[in-house]
């Protein structure tokens, strides 16, 4: 038995070894396209941002090439682009595991930002049918942070409304989408039935309030004393003030729960729901906070908790489509929903700016960059 355990702790020793030296290595090998965009001058140059390094301060406002469209993508000229904490996330390659999953270890692999975009199609793909030069659309594309942008015509793209300028239109892709989506098809929200929005004034917030009213819902939203007028003027039926109020020591009982912010337990958060409600977690933790796993954590706790109880427990992730955008577009054009703009920066060397001020974690609905 000695001698077993013994091969069995050389044995581990040896696999710890081989895999600190993959690691290692894939670290210091972990690189980008740095180099090869300072080698030479771009033959068709566009303004965007990039970063070479992990951390706000390396985001630089530099000329790089200006994409050309592929036979089923559209070349778009960005009028504007908004920020959500999915850019903070790689801007800081935080979570830390983002990085081991492909994001880059010691480097950002992909240099370009930004996702949620409106602008104006300059040129089509071959076999684009869809949509023709001179169409005002918004959408999602990484590297949206930039002049120019290319999303594939099939995907995270739809036809603006006239009456929609390009800020409300650029805030809608990732917030818009992910509050649709975890009311309608993670919560399965039905007329009548009781929904709280934890995090109700922020991005996905804002719209989840809208969202959830125009599906019959009671809405409540919590959120800060700042906010409870916001909030409230979005449609909530009931608003309680967490600097106030703590919700999860309420009497009262909830078919849905939309966690936006992640600051209480699973356990807490189950005690506020029905029998049989649902839990659906979005969001988790400021950027300062994010350590290995973030909101991912809790996410894996909540897979393993919703096996011992009735609810139904776990996160979301949203899946950009067209499909959706033009929904959320039909809604804009109804006045169901209606985008809330924090701040407007008007360029996108503020771009740096504008996620320092995004990551402080107290923007009112969105943050948005007019393109020049």
């Amino acid at each position: 038995m000695k001698r077993i355990l013994k091969w069995i702790f050389r044995l581990v020793l040896f696999l710890l070894v081989i895999a600190f030296v993959f690691v290692f290595v894939a670290y210091w090998r972990s690189t980008n396209d740095c180099d090869k965009k300072n080698a030479a001058a771009p033959s068709n140059p566009m303004k965007a941002i990039v970063y070479c390094d992990y951390g706000v301060a390396n985001l630089k406002l530099e000329e790089i090439e200006k994409p050309i469209p592929n036979d089923d993508q559209i070349l778009v000229r960005v009028r504007a682009a908004s920020v959500n904490p999915y850019d903070w996330h790689f801007v800081e390659g935080t979570p830390y595991v983002m990085r081991a999953m492909g994001v880059g270890l010691r480097k950002p692999k992909d240099i370009q930002l930004g996702v949620d975009f409106a602008g104006t199609v300059e040129a089509v793909g071959k076999n684009v049918t869809q949509f023709k030069p001179g169409d005002e659309v918004f959408g999602g594309r990484g590297g949206a942070f930039a002049e120019y942008v290319c999303p594939r015509a099939t995907r995270a793209v739809a036809l603006k409304p006239a009456s929609v300028s390009f800020e409300d239109a650029a805030s809608v892709n990732i917030a818009g989408i992910t509050a649709l989506q975890a009311l309608r098809d993670k919560g399965k929200v039905q007329p009548g039935q009781k929904v709280l929005i934890n995090g109700a004034s922020g991005g996905v917030g804002t719209f989840a309030v809208q969202i959830a009213k125009s599906l019959g819902a009671d809405v409540t939203g919590v959120c800060s004393t700042r906010n409870v007028d916001l909030v409230k003027s979005l449609g909530a039926d009931h608003v309680i003030d967490y600097t106030k109020e703590d919700f999860t020591k309420s009497a009262e009982r909830y078919d849905v729960m939309l966690d936006n912010v992640g600051n209480h337990s699973l356990s807490e958060c189950k005690g506020v729901l029905t029998p049989t409600g649902k839990y659906v977690l979005i969001g988790g933790g400021g950027a300062s906070d994010q350590g290995f796993l973030g909101g991912l954590g809790k996410a894996l706790w909540a897979m393993v908790f919703s096996k011992f109880v009735n609810q139904q427990m776990g996160m979301m992730m949203a899946d950009a489509n067209h499909n959706d955008l033009t929904i959320l577009a039909d809604m804009m054009q109804s006045g169901k929903i209606k985008p809330v703009i924090d701040r407007t920066y008007k360029s996108l060397s503020e771009v740096p700016d504008a996620i320092r001020y995004l990551e402080e974690g107290h923007a009112r609905g969105k943050v948005v960059i007019s393109v020049d």
